[in-house]
Order: C-alpha cells, then structure tokens, then sequence
C-alpha cells in the first residue's frame, strides 16, 4: 500500500506542475487548464483521504498523512517528499535491524 500512495503522489505532483505550466506558461489553454485543474483537486481529495486511513492502519507515518492533506492542496511536492523521506527512513532502519 506504501507503494502505492507513493506512485500515485508522484503522479499528482506531476499533474500539479502541468497546471502551473499550463496556467502560467501557457497561456490557460482551456479545456486543458479546467481538467488538470479537476485532477488535481480529485487526486488531492483521494490522497488526502487515503493516506489519513493509511496512517489509521500504521501503513504511514502521521507526519507523512498531514503533509498530504493539509499541505497537498497548495502544493503536492510536500506529500511526495515525506514518501521519499520515509522510505529513506525505512531502510535505514531496516538495515540496521539486520545487521
């Protein structure tokens, strides 16, 4: 599930930043600019929703599940580097445990 929630955070930051491409670089080509808008805030609700039950069922960390959901409106860069932080956590912390 961790997994999961990962690549699907990843993949609403990178609908985020083609809506600010599109919506500061490119003009606000519409309908364009209306559907990364609607991902975006669809991902955002998934994710948030997602990743507070996945901190209910300790599959993630609080710290990461309140990056998500209050953070991931403004800018899904927060969720996406807390994943990245701790997955980094969990292996350190799995290699120390088996050496």
């Amino acid at each position: 599930m961790f997994t999961r929630l990962k690549w699907v955070s990843f993949t609403h930051s990178c609908v985020y930043i083609a809506l600010l491409i599109c919506a500061f670089a490119a003009g606000k080509p519409e309908p364009l600019t209306f559907a990364l808008g609607l991902a975006h805030g669809l991902l955002w609700i998934f994710m948030s929703l997602a990743c507070i039950l996945a901190a209910r069922l300790h599959v993630v960390s609080l710290r990461l599940a309140v990056a998500v959901a209050v953070l991931g409106g403004i800018g899904p860069f927060f969720g996406s580097y807390e994943f990245i932080r701790e997955q980094r956590r969990r292996e350190r912390h799995e290699s120390g445990a088996g050496s």
